[in-house]
């Protein structure tokens, strides 16, 4: 078998290559644009297996691998690093690094999602990022009414809100930019309604996500988003590890028997992430455990750490309900351990 670390980039990649058959070290660096990667890896005979960290742009490598019948391995790229004590970094040694992974069987692979998970992926993200634009354009119209007075919250983008607005005496370019802001608030409804629609549909074929729309608060944005985000839910052992994964987990700086917690890790997905929290502002109105806990911990530590711990608490529901197969209307989580088993809903919360 041909094993081969691979330092990838844009434009370039650095490999270290060895031939298992024949003992032999290879190192070269392999152009891009020109074709010449394209053509090593056409070349190659026999079995090959190619190790990579995990980065943006190798989605057409990957393809090209999956093409000729080449094993693709994608590492872990925080644990490939901490892996090299030294301090000198270049693309040579990176290239080896991984290379000597591989063959010492400690290479970090990770779990990766199909192609067309991660084109469902797009969706979400596509949808979140024109919500992001449309919340900020919000925010820009809700400041200029409340310079001049015009304080009307959610109510300013009703019908009466808008007559409100445009009816401000505005200089010039303050006039211009309300015109200008209206009409991109405008144009960005109709592709949300379209994506939220496609959202729906996609989640409806998901006998999964389909379980998770049962508890309150969560939508068919949330739970496809949760189920694309963590892929097979049996690679998770434990809720812990789904709340870490999520980067909702306390980050740790504990020395001579002093603990020390600090605020949420922010390692995860951040989309998934930012969708929990504001599942959570829906959960907490129409579940009455989840309001409890959401009350003492806003009476105790406030609301910006009540809303994550909520937050963390829904995510591990989730979790259970696609572990157990239970939808809300028969099972709950039963407080406790994240190892406790699931009861039903009428013995827990009657």
């Amino acid at each position: 078998m041909m094993i081969i670390g691979c330092d990838f980039h844009t434009r370039y990649q650095q490999i270290a290559m060895l031939d298992e058959a024949t003992g032999e070290l290879t190192e070269r660096r392999l152009d891009h644009e020109s074709g010449e990667a394209q053509a090593f890896y056409r070349h190659l005979q026999g079995p090959v297996r190619v190790g990579i960290e995990a980065t943006g742009p190798i989605h057409w490598f990957e393809r090209l691998l999956g093409e000729l019948g080449h094993e693709l391995w994608i590492g872990d790229s925080a644990k490939i690093r901490a892996s090299e004590v030294r301090k000198q970094k270049t693309d040579e040694r990176d290239a080896a690094l991984i290379l000597d992974l591989l063959l010492a069987n400690r290479f970090p692979k990770i779990w990766v999602p199909t192609p067309a998970e991660r084109d469902l992926r797009q969706l979400l993200w596509h949808r979140h990022k024109l919500v992001c634009m449309r919340t900020m354009l919000g925010n820009q119209l809700h400041a200029l009414a409340m310079s001049q007075g015009l304080c009307r919250k959610r109510k300013l983008f009703t019908k009466k809100g808008r007559v409100e607005l445009g009816r401000l005496a505005l200089r010039p370019w303050a006039s211009r930019r309300r015109e200008e802001l209206l009409k991109l608030l405008d144009q960005l409804e109709p592709p949300i309604a379209e994506l939220d629609r496609a959202v729906l549909e996609e989640a409806k074929r998901r006998e999964d996500a389909v379980r998770l729309m049962t508890h309150p608060g969560v939508g068919p944005v949330n739970a496809l988003a949760f189920v694309l985000a963590i892929g097979p839910v049996t690679r998770f052992p434990r809720s812990r590890k789904i709340v870490s994964y999520l980067g909702l987990n306390p980050s740790e700086e504990s020395s001579g028997g002093r603990r020390r917690l600090g605020a949420i890790s922010k390692q995860g997905n951040t989309m998934v992430r930012w969708l929990l929290i504001e599942a959570a502002h829906h959960a907490v109105r129409l579940d009455p455990a989840l309001r409890q806990d959401y009350k003492r911990l806003k009476f105790r530590r406030g609301h910006a750490v009540a809303k994550v711990a909520i937050a963390r608490k829904l995510a591990v529901r989730m979790y259970w309900m696609l572990r157990s197969g239970a939808d809300y209307a028969r099972l709950v989580r039963r407080q406790g351990s994240p190892g406790a088993t699931l009861v039903d809903a009428s013995s827990s919360l009657g």
